[in-house]
């Protein structure tokens, strides 16, 4: 029992701070992360991940604050402009689409190591480290405001912002991107702009993933954009409750992310990916669709009527 209330002794009030942001990170990445994975599309997610670097260096370079809004604003256009590299060189080459990704996300974030290494020198406050795995742990230590007479960190208010803005968004654009996540052709007869709506959703991902920066890296956001949306899918195949289901994951997943931190004095950020690693692999063994024990359980089911069949057949 003590190991269920150590977090809270050892963090007090602070590990609801942690669990809370940790949810709110992972919570717009599962709902984006979502519609990467019905459109197939889950490793432009890892290649907008990486290429939003440079756009977040030159806005670094021109505000000087990792705090500035500028910053979501180089890096939607960093990621926007990766999308549209990928599209060109397998539009107008004959590379494939996966091998233009990876050309696109490793250029890209090569860049930007080059531009902050050549612009801003190594005694600016642009931690690479904190670029590629997060500051979530540091999240007690950050900046507190004032909400109602309660002193909260100031990344969550953020955090906060663009879980609530994503979800707003779409509520909004539902049925456009539901159309545009199964069939492009269907969307396009209802007068809507695949096209558009492709380098909307791509800006949206940069949006996401450069909020998630400080949290948890441009590497385990990947994680928190792709496991809950896949775990969800193994457990259904409808849109709505793939959605909830990949919020549940964010929610879970961060709260076993806080005691694994605890329990084992480790990242926060890695521990809440772990956790969304296991929710995947009960999800891969227990999911009532794509589940194997459900699978070898309707297997079992259909058995006995086979062998009945067979029997009839051969009498």
């Amino acid at each position: 029992m003590n190991y269920l209330t150590i977090p809270w002794e050892n963090l007090g009030f602070g590990a609801f701070w942690l669990m809370l942001m940790a949810f709110l990170v992972a919570l717009p990445c599962s709902q984006m992360g979502s519609f990467l994975i019905l459109r197939r599309m889950s490793l432009t997610g890892d290649a907008i991940s990486h290429s939003v670097f440079p756009g977040v260096v030159i806005a670094f370079v021109f505000t000087g604050d990792l705090a500035s809004p500028w910053l979501i604003i180089g890096a939607g256009l960093a990621g926007l402009a990766s999308t549209v590299f990928i599209e060109l060189i397998h539009k107008k080459t004959r590379v494939k689409q996966d091998a233009a990704t990876g050309i696109s996300f490793t250029a890209l974030f090569a860049l930007g190591v080059v531009l902050m290494e050549t612009m801003l020198g190594k005694n600016v406050d642009l931690d690479l480290d904190c670029v590629l795995h997060g500051r979530l742990g540091l999240l007690l230590e950050e900046q507190h405001r004032e909400i109602f007479g309660l002193m909260v960190p100031q990344p969550i208010l953020i955090m906060a912002g663009v879980a609530l803005l994503t979800i707003f968004l779409m509520m909004l654009f539902y049925r456009v991107l539901l159309l545009s996540a199964f069939d492009q052709g269907l969307a396009a007869s209802y007068g809507y702009k695949p096209a558009v709506i492709h380098y909307c959703t791509m800006f949206a991902v940069s949006f996401i993933v450069v909020a998630a920066f400080q949290a948890v890296g441009a590497i385990l956001v990947i994680a928190l954009l792709i496991l809950p949306g896949a775990a969800a899918y193994l457990c259904t195949h409808r849109l709505k409750i793939m959605l909830l289901l990949a919020s549940i994951h964010a929610l879970l997943s961060a709260v076993g992310g806080l005691y694994l931190h605890v329990w084992f004095n480790t990242d926060m950020a890695s521990a809440v990916v772990v956790s969304g690693g296991v929710l995947l692999i009960l999800a891969w063994l227990l999911g009532p669709v794509d589940g194997l024990m459900w699978k070898w359980l309707k297997d079992e089911e259909e058995t006995p009527d086979k062998d009945a069949s067979h029997s009839a057949c051969s009498e």
